[in-house]
């Protein structure tokens, strides 16, 4: 557990670095999204935002006139409230609110040049992607806001879409019962006819028959005729019974799932069915609302107990709907058998009443019970058509304002915080992933572990960033320490093969070896070790540049045979440093370097000097390196942080290893100390104890003694 703790903590550094080293790429990056965001918003068009708050019921008059009570509404409907949302949207209200307002010309000034009106469509189009309903969750409230680069525009749109929309379903109520009352005023100009021909016909009957009717009515009536009179009656009243109940439950049974569910709360005011209907309702919106946040799936706990709560209440409704067909079925047999059971005694009262007072009274009766019906019907219409029609003038409710729409004084788009805090955080975001990518990218050697496992040698010094000459920098600097360390490092690796000459190679250019071999002359001198320079890169030579010797006489003289080394080895003013130079490279002697003569001039050397160090080309594209690397006794390989591929330096290394030489270990060059945590505090600790004041190591020295 340890180690992967340990492990997961170095993997979070490692992002951590390739932040602070990328951190010039998010801040330019983050910099430019944001001054392009800010840019954005500015540029943007103020829009202004106006919202219509209204309240959608369901159709109802606002007061019952004939039973003298409050008109009941209906509960909250979601499946309701989703329709009236599509209907304000719809293209209907939208072209109406657009000819109110004259939108066609008036969004024609401003979008075109002649300023000609906009089509219908374009005007359409417009409108609907500035219009946004909404509504309230668990209400009967709708939202109706307006985008608009006018504010006083915005706020008459959306005060207009309602407005019309709440004319249109008053109006559509209107013109529904007018509609029925057309309809039946049609049925009573028929009936009224149908009275007219019952009526002569009774006329007819008593003229033919000779029928007196004066003295009829109270005394002179038989009791038969009553009898058969309320037989009648009764036989009709049996009859419609009959047929009502016969259409209710054809209605029913022709309907199905839904629909009967629907239907059947209306057509049976069955308390229980409603009940179990609106319970019904409410487990379904609840269910639906569960999964649609997202937050619960289809096997959460609540959403199963949920289903099934639904799945028995649509049983109960399911039996409750099958009892109620049964129940009209007997109800309707009943009335079938009360219908035929009065027509059979009827019919046998008639035979009587025909046989006791012949054919006289029959036909007249007949007649004028058809009057009778014929009457009742036209009355129950004209009292139907009153009725709705005072219908049509009771107030209904079906849509009220709750709040207009004003004007904004504030625009509701750009906006500018937001939009330049979103900035920033896309603008990190975008900036870290580039980061990130780049360092995908990039395949440069970044760590002393990618040395030891990419190219399989110890790093033996890491040296920081901008290291300079210790003539320059002094003997107590900070950055010496590193080439105390490499000169340690190989020391103790020279110890055990007695090695005395090493060359220092890189494999590409400017990694840093010239000045990393003369800092580790000179910390080896410096511990009073003799010690020789050789600069063996004949065509870039620098290392006379340090100690400002000259480079006319050098190794490139001794290798032609023109001169001695004694004859052109230099003092350089630091203690036990010497140095050969270059000497300056003629035409046509490009060739003079070889092993022949690289290892005469060694042997020569090597008892002399207590180490011999040979400044190198890079091996890359120069043979000078191979043949120093083979005739040196160990090779140091100078790897700059962040600067090559890494196949170039593992080329490097096989090359060195393919001419014969003996890599000792590879030494980390101008590394970035203020980005590095690891080597920031090996810098820092060196520095503080390195770097104090004469005067504090003097106290030092004294508290010692």
């Amino acid at each position: 557990m340890a180690e992967e703790a340990q492990t997961n903590a170095l993997h979070f550094l490692d992002y951590w670095r390739v932040i602070r080293d990328r951190k010039e790429v998010i801040l330019a990056v983050a910099l430019l999204t944001i001054v392009t965001g800010t840019a954005y918003t500015l540029m943007m068009p103020k829009k202004f935002t106006a919202t219509t708050f209204l309240e959608v019921r369901e159709d109802a008059m606002d007061v019952d006139p004939f039973f003298e009570r409050q008109a009941t509404r209906m509960g909250y409907n979601p499946f309701f409230l989703m329709t009236q949302e599509k209907i304000l949207k719809s293209r209907p209200v939208l072209t109406e609110v657009i000819r109110n307002l004259n939108l066609q010309k008036v969004w024609g000034l401003e979008l075109n040049e002649d300023k000609s009106p906009v089509p219908p469509e374009l005007a359409l189009q417009i409108l609907q992607r500035s219009l946004r309903v909404e509504q309230d969750r668990d209400t009967t409230l709708m939202n109706v806001s307006v985008t608009s680069e006018n504010a006083k525009r915005s706020a008459a749109i959306a005060n207009e879409v309602a407005s019309v929309y709440r004319d249109r379903r008053l109006n559509a109520k209107r013109r529904e019962i007018q509609r029925a009352i057309d309809a039946m005023s049609n049925e009573v100009r028929k009936q009224q006819d149908r009275v007219e021909e019952a009526e002569a016909e009774v006329e007819q009957i008593r003229k033919e028959r000779g029928i007196s009717l004066i003295g009829r009515g109270t005394g002179s009536i038989r009791v038969e005729s009553t009898r058969l009179n309320m037989l009648e009656s009764e036989r009709s009243g049996a009859r419609v019974e009959m047929l009502v109940r016969k259409a209710r439950l054809d209605q029913l049974e022709a309907l199905e799932g839904d629909q009967l569910m629907e239907a059947a709360a209306y057509i049976v005011s069955d308390p229980t069915l409603l009940g179990i209907r609106q319970q019904l309702i409410d487990s379904q919106v609840s269910l639906q609302l569960m999964l649609n946040n997202g937050v619960m799936g289809e096997n959460h706990p609540d959403v199963l107990r949920l289903k099934a709560a639904v799945g028995e209440l649509r049983r109960q409704l399911d039996s409750a709907l099958d009892g109620l067909k049964a129940g009209l079925r007997a109800d309707y047999e009943v009335a079938r058998q009360k219908y035929a059971a009065l027509d059979e005694e009827l019919s046998l009262l008639k035979t009587s009443d025909i046989a006791s007072e012949g054919e006289n009274y029959l036909p007249f009766d007949r007649a004028e019970r058809e009057v009778s019906i014929q009457r009742d019907i036209l009355t129950a219409l004209r009292a139907r058509i009153t009725q709705t029609g005072i219908e049509v003038e009771v107030p209904r409710t079906t849509v009220e304002v709750i709040e207009e729409a004003e004007a904004p004084q504030r625009p509701s788009s750009p906006l500018v915080v937001l939009n330049i805090f979103l900035s920033v955080v896309l603008g990190l975001l975008a900036g870290t992933g580039l980061a990130f990518f780049v360092e995908y990218l990039d395949v440069s050697i970044k760590t002393v572990d990618e040395v030891e496992k990419s190219l399989g040698l110890p790093v033996l010094a890491v040296v920081p960033q901008q290291s300079r000459p210790l003539t320059e920098a002094g003997q107590s600097s900070g950055e010496g320490e590193a080439y105390r360390a490499l000169r340690t490092s190989l020391a103790l690796l020279a110890r055990e093969g007695k090695q005395k000459i090493f060359t220092i190679i890189s494999g590409g250019v400017g990694e840093g070896k010239s000045t990393t071999l003369f800092n580790l002359a000179y910390v080896c001198a410096e511990q009073g070790s003799k010690v020789l320079i050789i600069d063996s890169d004949l065509r870039r030579p620098v290392q006379h540049k340090m100690v400002g010797l000259n480079n006319r006489k050098g190794m490139v003289n001794v290798l032609t045979g023109d001169s001695t080394p004694d004859e052109v080895i230099q003092d350089t003013g630091v203690p036990n440093l010497s140095m050969m130079t270059s000497g300056r490279l003629r035409r046509g002697s490009l060739g003079i370097m070889n092993s022949p003569r690289v290892r005469a001039l060694l042997d020569d050397l090597r008892d002399k000097y207590d180490y011999i160090l040979l400044d190198s080309p890079p091996i890359l594209g120069v043979t000078d390196a191979a043949i120093l690397a083979s005739e040196a006794d160990g090779v140091l390989l100078v790897v700059q942080y962040r600067k090559y591929p890494k196949i170039i330096s593992l080329r490097a290394k096989r090359m060195i290893e393919n001419a014969g030489g003996q890599l000792m270990g590879a030494v980390l060059n101008n590394i970035n100390i203020m980005r590095d945590d690891y080597y920031y505090y090996y810098h820092y600790t060196t520095k503080k104890y390195y770097g104090s004041t004469k005067h504090e190591q003097d106290d030092d020295d004294a508290t010692e003694a």
